[in-house]
């Protein structure tokens, strides 16, 4: 009986692996009770690698090429089996092929806000997508680490925890790479140096190798948006503070204008109410982005003096009445504090004529 069963055992010359495509990492070779010829053929192809593990221990690795699989070739596994130099009987043995070409084209991007710190804005919430490669670079560390004994082990089934390793990093990115918030949409390669940088040795860990990641957008919440905007429209003026604070001042005068008129101040004393505290808008405005931009933070002040530049003295009680209630509209968005706003409030009573 032993005997049948030794006849009717196949024993397996070649062993090769043709990728199907399909984003196999890590594959193994069919064995099927089968043994192993003394002296088989194993052709491991570019962009391959090939493993031999016995009884759970693992044993040669072998790289592009075709390999003749004798006891002078398969040095680990012969010590492995104790084998004697004039070992020449089938043998027994998992074979595990690894694919180590490039896996491009692997998303990434955050599915919510993550808040990150800044140095000038502190804590602030992004949104970022891109892409990745990577490739197998150690497929022991992966066949322990990663792909085990299954018989295929695929990229869609690594996705999700690669994915997760480079969204734990961008906070990490973020601060090495030294770029201000206002600038990190427009320094995206720079970012992405960094967050490749932040991620790698947690792929090294897993037996891989992260080639290459992109970013290909990052959204800034709509406040700081609108601040990146108004940097953009600087820079389309050379820097000029003046020039800009004329562009701003002439934005703001229309809507100031018919602020003015529908506060009882039409005709001519409207218009030049309009006009002063459209002037005196563009003032705050160009002001306050010097100082944002410079990392200031006391526009406050400015705004105040700029707002009582609107209204000069001796000027007539529906005019006084107009320009407190512009600066009642500087201290309900803030600009103005309370104590400024009382202080500008009795300086204008006192020019009533």
């Amino acid at each position: 009986m032993a005997l049948m069963d030794f006849i009717k055992k196949q024993f397996i010359d070649i062993l090769e692996w043709t990728e199907a495509g399909d984003g196999t990492l890590a594959w193994r070779f069919p064995m099927a009770g089968n043994e192993i010829q003394y002296g088989a053929s194993l052709t491991v192809r570019e962009s391959q690698m090939a493993v031999f593990v016995n009884e759970g221990k693992l044993a040669d690795v072998f790289g592009p090429g075709m390999y003749k699989l004798t006891t002078q070739t398969i040095p680990v596994l012969t010590y492995l089996k104790n084998w004697d130099k004039l070992f020449q009987s089938p043998f027994k043995s998992d074979l595990y092929f690894f694919s180590t070409r490039q896996q491009l084209d692997r998303r990434w991007g955050t599915s919510q806000p993550i808040t990150i710190r800044d140095k000038d804005f502190g804590a602030v919430r992004l949104r970022a997508f891109g892409n990745y490669a990577y490739h197998v670079a150690d497929p022991k560390i992966f066949h322990t680490a990663v792909s085990g004994t299954r018989e295929r082990y695929t990229v869609e089934e690594l996705d999700g925890q690669l994915r997760g390793l480079m969204l734990q990093h961008i906070s990490d990115a973020v601060a090495q790479s030294g770029i201000p918030f206002l600038d990190l949409a427009a320094n995206q390669i720079e970012f992405a140096k960094q967050l490749q940088e932040a991620t790698a040795g947690e792929f090294t860990a897993l037996g891989l190798t992260l080639d290459k990641v992109t970013v290909q957008n990052v959204s800034l919440p709509e406040e700081l948006q609108k601040i990146l905007d108004q940097k953009i429209g600087m820079g389309m003026v050379g820097g000029d503070m003046g020039k800009f604070m004329q562009y701003q001042t002439a934005q703001s005068i229309p809507e100031f204008a018919k602020g003015a008129s529908g506060a009882g101040g039409g005709g001519v004393v409207g218009d030049a109410m309009g006009l002063g505290a459209g002037v005196a808008l563009g003032q705050v405005m160009a002001q306050q982005l010097n100082r944002g931009l410079q990392g200031g933070a006391g526009a406050a002040g400015d705004a105040a003096a700029a707002a009582a530049a609107a209204a000069p003295a001796g000027i007539k009680p529906d005019d006084v009445m107009a320009t407190l209630e512009k600066l009642g509209e500087l201290k309900a968005k803030g600009i103005l504090t309370d104590e400024e706003f009382s202080a500008k409030k009795a300086e204008l009573l006192k020019k009533l004529v």
